[in-house]
């Protein structure tokens, strides 16, 4: 039995998290597992109602379940920054989910703007560093709101945190090396891991990542490990995305050319990421936000949050799910929708997710 916390959340969140549970019932029942949900109105309309994002109970109760799904984070009429994180951010930080996992693969039948570039060259992971960096706040302001004035952000890298990154790294590199492509004509996984950084820039944070990438690596000879400055990552991302395999890089690095990955799979609507913590309870989303514009019109696409839901499975130990699931989001993006766009797919919300039941059929 496995406990998931669900959190629709904002905008198009619910519509999308729908059509997740649509799929994942769908496959419970076809692989014989079973599993509980408990449903939290955490997001913008509770927040206006009541003034409160997060109680400190919720977090409390979030590490009790094996696992939580979440649609979305932002409204229009909330200010930038209040949901993020004090909503996201804070999951993040305080249920030490130190990784965001972010898949970058193109698949069948999907449009990519990246020309002569099939499913067999895009196809690679991204490790993202998810509780340091410039993300923990750390700064201030001196004489604010005056000509003078002077803002402060710090960039916050320990050896702790970045290791257990790297060694997440280094370990799934080594596991992902094992698997099967699922996606006809997939190039085989490969054995390497490229740091990207800004080591002759950044020469403090940035160097303890180099100096720890290179002695966790060590430990793991079997495995190649490259490094790339970040602005030559985005260049080589779209003109040659299939010399990666498993990029590890810090918080904000890695928030940035996830969208970029994001772009070159076919766009917001089929990427997936999931927040981990590998000794406590991991949390799994679309990223594509709460596209406040789509809601309530059935024409979101809903393949991001699907195949978020099969990223939690995989997490949950429900392997042959998570391939089910895959192999039947692949089965549709070949042969039934039209575009990965909100309006344009052929179908509506709704009609995709089943879609994808009726494959997994």
């Amino acid at each position: 039995m496995h406990r998931i916390a669900v959190i629709p959340g904002d905008g198009t969140g619910p519509e999308v998290v729908r059509e997740g549970l649509k799929v994942l019932a769908a496959v419970a029942a076809g692989k014989g597992f079973k599993y509980e949900l408990v449903h939290y109105d955490f997001g913008g309309d509770r927040y206006l109602k009541t003034g409160e994002v997060l109680p400190n109970s919720a977090l409390e109760e979030f590490k009790k379940f094996d696992a939580m799904y979440l649609g979305a984070v932002g409204h229009p009429e909330v200010k930038p920054g209040i949901l993020e994180q004090g909503l996201l951010l804070r999951i993040r930080f305080e249920l030490q989910q130190y990784i965001n996992l972010r898949p970058v693969r193109l698949f069948p039948g999907v449009d990519c703007p990246l020309k002569d570039k099939g499913p067999a060259d895009i196809d690679f992971v991204i490790v993202r560093e998810n509780n340091e960096g410039l993300y923990v706040g750390s700064g201030g302001f001196v004489r604010k709101g005056t000509p003078e004035e002077v803002a402060i952000q710090e960039m916050v890298n320990t050896r702790p945190g970045v290791e257990r990154c790297l060694r997440y790294a280094f370990d799934y590199t080594r596991k992902r090396a094992k698997r099967v492509p699922l996606v006809p004509n997939a190039r085989p996984k490969g054995k390497k891991l490229t740091l990207v950084a800004k080591t002759n820039v950044l020469t403090f944070g940035h160097d303890l990542w180099w100096r720890a990438f290179n002695e966790v690596g060590a430990e793991y000879p079997d495995i190649e490990r490259d490094y790339q400055h970040v602005d030559a990552c985005c260049m080589w991302m779209v003109k040659s995305p299939e010399q990666f395999d498993v990029i590890v890089t810090d918080n904000m690095f890695g928030d940035i050319i996830t969208d970029l990955g994001a772009m070159i799979q076919g766009g917001l609507g089929i990427a997936a990421g999931g927040n981990i913590n590998p000794k406590g309870v991991s949390m799994f989303e679309p990223i594509g936000g709460s596209a406040p514009k789509y809601t309530g019109k059935n024409v979101i696409n809903p393949l991001a949050a699907i195949c978020a839901v099969g990223m939690m499975l995989e997490n949950l130990g429900e392997q042959a799910a998570a391939d089910a699931v895959e192999k039947a989001v692949v089965s549709v993006t070949a042969n039934k929708i039209k575009s990965l766009s909100a309006g344009k797919m052929g179908y509506s919300t709704t009609e995709v997710g089943d879609l994808v039941v009726a494959a997994l059929q």
